[in-house]
């Protein structure tokens, strides 16, 4: 493998680990194309649901979307409406009001789509639904057909009498499009529609280019951090090129408003931690049908209106965010801190609090759940750590909570208040009885090691044709030895600090170090620096950076 693709030995070495060995597998992972992508028609139920959207659009029947409020309920909603749009439908769409109305497809949400006008011919549901059993009952026994576009886990049964689209109720659950998100199953379903269309003669199967929606496609996939393998990575890597060269107006709009440049190749982070937030910020603190409504808007001044709405309701977000941050760590005054962390405060925002309790766990390394106040219930998500399943603690704490569900390193919760002192104690006691006590301590995986004269140019462009990085594809941390700092470093924004380093060919590599401000490298000693290698493309250059997660005294040889 290493000869044929002439790969560095620690690319080789990695597509090893992961898993990739055969020459084929090789050539679809470094080179992930849309013609690798499965026949659609393999999901079950697509068929029957393309040919009813078909049906729909050709009987101008009136067509309601209703998505989930997350980043990927917002993306597999506009993809949805523009794909429609793109058939000629009109279909109206509607996004839950967290506060008022919960997740999905809850009862209030429908009756407020049903009190807008006459019932619709089709209702289409996506990112949500597979559990919305009454719900979907509901809108049957007004004569509503239903489809459903959903990649969430069944807890009991299923909705009957619609068209369920999940790739979990599949019995093989090793398809290459077993990991989608609903932004992939949206482009599954359009794929299928098209595939339908050229069957029966319709030229729209070959006027749309289903490619035009893959920057909607990939935004939901990356932030919703299913596996970027199989056809996740596929969706993902072209998808980016398309959010990168900013033809729809609202994601251009964001793009500028998340201080990204445009026509600058864009990795997964920066849509987890800049583009998507601002999305998300929406939906926590106000209403997330804006930027349903900026990414299906052509009007740039109308988009740059609502990215800077975004924008603000992002930077409140961080406010309280850090605002809870301090008042929880403040209920964290014991010592030392318990086993597994309960938090709860009726002032905290319920829509914030998952992003507490994530910062919490990896602060403390200890599971923690933060409770908010929201209706009848203290309300909020939970994080784990590494080696323990929150959902087999919550099993055992089933008889305190009003509800839950997740998967193991994450939650939702709903408690009553009268039972939420018993709970942080039996949750603590739970944790503590599982780990035994002994609690993970934080440490880096490095991917290999490397001198820093090693360091090739080579290297820096095979590792970036490992992109997209993301769950089950992580980026690599590399162990760089031999490393000695001749100048030094420069502090900027007073938290990080950046350098210049050359190997002994002279090849100049650009050094970044976030948040490691106060523990200066010292200056003509050898170190050993655990970094991310990348290419940062700045004003039409290519620039070779190393981002320096963490550093240490190089040990002399004889203790290695």
């Amino acid at each position: 493998m290493q000869d044929r693709w002439r790969l560095h030995p620690l690319l080789a070495e990695l597509l090893f680990r992961l898993d990739i060995g055969s020459e084929d597998d090789v050539k679809q992972f470094l080179e992930p194309r849309l013609k690798n992508l499965s026949d659609p028609f393999e999901l079950g139920n697509l068929r029957a649901a393309a040919e009813r959207v078909v049906a729909a659009t050709n009987k101008k029947e009136k067509i309601v979307v209703l998505g989930d409020y997350d980043v990927d309920g917002v993306t597999s909603t506009a993809f949805m409406v523009a794909f429609l749009r793109a058939l000629g439908a009109d279909p109206s769409y509607f996004v839950p009001l967290r506060m008022e109305e919960g997740y999905g497809m809850s009862r209030s949400a429908l009756e407020r789509i049903l009190a807008e006008g006459e019932p619709p011919q089709l209702f289409i549901a996506v990112d949500c639904g597979t559990n919305s059993t009454e719900e979907v009952a509901f809108l049957r026994e007004q004569g509503v057909d239903v489809i459903i576009l959903d990649h969430h886990r069944s807890k009991e049964s299923t909705p009957e009498d619609c068209l369920l689209v999940n790739p979990f109720l599949d019995e093989n659950t090793d398809q290459p499009w077993t990991s989608l998100c609903s932004a992939g199953l949206v482009f599954k379903l359009a794929h299928g529609i098209l595939k339908y269309l050229r069957e029966i003669g319709d030229d729209r199967g070959n006027q749309i280019d289903v490619r035009e929606f893959l920057d909607l496609a990939a935004m939901g996939t990356i932030a919703d951090m299913v596996p970027l393998r199989q056809e996740n990575r596929i969706l993902a890597r072209h998808g980016l090129k398309g959010i990168a060269e900013g033809c729809r107006p609202g994601l251009k709009a964001l793009l500028e408003a998340s201080g990204l440049r445009e026509n600058t190749p864009l990795r997964p982070s920066d849509i987890s931690f800049r583009v998507g937030p601002r999305i998300n910020a929406s939906g926590r603190l106000a209403d997330a049908s804006l930027p349903v409504d900026m990414l299906l808007s052509e009007d740039d001044a109308f988009c740059r209106k609502i990215a800077k709405q975004l924008n603000d309701f992002n930077a409140e977000r961080q406010s309280i965010e850090r605002q809870i941050v301090r008042e929880a760590e403040a209920q964290l005054h014991s010592d030392p801190v318990p086993a597994g962390i309960v938090l709860f405060n009726d002032g905290w925002h319920p829509g914030v609090v998952g992003i507490v309790s994530s910062r919490l766990s990896r602060k403390y390394m200890r599971p923690t759940i933060v409770l908010g106040w929201e209706g009848e219930f203290a309300k909020g998500s939970g994080r784990s750590v590494p080696g323990l399943s929150l959902v087999k603690v919550l099993e055992q704490c089933d008889d305190l909570l009003e509800n839950w569900g997740g998967h193991p390193q994450a939650v939702g919760v709903a408690v009553k208040r009268e039972n939420v002192e018993a709970f942080q104690k039996r949750f603590a006691q739970i944790v503590n009885d599982t780990l035994q006590g002994v609690f993970p301590e934080p440490e880096l995986q490095l991917a290999g090691w490397v001198s820093v004269n090693d360091l090739e140019e080579h290297l820096f462009f095979d590792l970036d044709r490992l992109n997209p990085f993301g769950i089950g594809n992580e980026e690599p941390i590399i162990g760089i030895k031999d490393v000695v700092l001749q100048r030094p470093p420069k502090i900027f924004a007073e938290k990080h600090f950046r350098f210049t380093l050359h190997n002994r060919s002279g090849l100049a590599m650009q050094g970044v170090a976030w948040k490691l401000a106060e523990r200066l490298p010292p200056l003509n000693q050898p170190l050993e620096m655990a970094c991310r290698l990348s290419l940062n493309h700045y004003r039409d250059k290519i620039y070779r950076q190393l981002e320096v997660i963490d550093w240490r005294p190089q040990n002399p040889p004889d203790t290695m």
